[in-house]
């Protein structure tokens, strides 16, 4: 990693929330008022039934005690794999400041009430596009997408977009999270935190 710019004094551990989410939640306001494009921007990992990963970028719209959020086709690879092993592991990196936070835990379906508010407030082109595309299913010609992009966008002329039915939002509940800061000479700063069976959280360093 080259040197980042806006570095962090060194971790105190002393000085980092009790609470994982809260710290969570200061590190990703700090991302956002350094400057960091898209801090919502993250990375999904999911493992089919046989474990076998694969990873792509999600958007972070939701954060908190209750869990981590974000919205997709149920029908996608994700969502498939999701079905089948229903944990999954989130990591936020924002370079430009020198961290990265990673989130580890179970997924469950996120309520049909969250899916329908975030949905309504999706731009008009989003929510017929979620209708459009099949995802992560073959496509044979992009003209095919598009006509059905332009039906739908007829159908649709006049009211509002319902939500498709296999269009929704998941919800990570943490068992893990990893506060990681970038230090000089790859002398990095990793503190864990590890959720107990009284839903407590312990915390200690990691060499880097």
């Amino acid at each position: 990693m080259s040197s980042p710019i806006n570095l962090p004094s060194p971790i105190d551990l002393g000085s980092m929330d009790l609470d994982p989410h809260v710290e969570f939640a200061r590190w990703f306001a700090h991302a956002g008022a350094a400057g960091v494009h898209e801090p919502e921007a993250i990375a999904l990992a999911t493992a089919d039934e046989h474990g076998r990963p694969s990873v792509r970028m999600v958007l972070l719209r939701g954060f908190g005690a209750d869990g981590y959020v974000w919205f997709t086709n149920r029908k996608s690879r994700k969502g498939r794999e999701i079905a089948a092993n229903p944990r999954a592991a989130l990591v936020a990196h924002w370079a430009s400041v020198g961290r990265q936070v990673r989130i580890e835990g179970s997924v469950s379906p996120a309520t049909q009430e969250r899916a329908d508010a975030y949905f309504a407030g999706r731009d008009r082109a989003s929510q017929i596009g979620a209708w459009a595309s099949h995802q992560s299913d073959p496509l044979d010609d992009r003209e095919e997408l598009l006509a059905r992009i332009d039906a739908l966008t007829r159908e649709f002329e006049t009211g509002p977009v319902a939500r498709p039915p296999h269009w929704g939002g998941y919800l990570l509940s943490a068992d893990r999270i990893e506060f990681w800061q970038h230090g000089e000479h790859r002398i990095h700063d990793r503190v864990e935190y590890l959720l107990r069976a009284d839903g407590s959280w312990s915390r200690r360093r990691l060499n880097p």
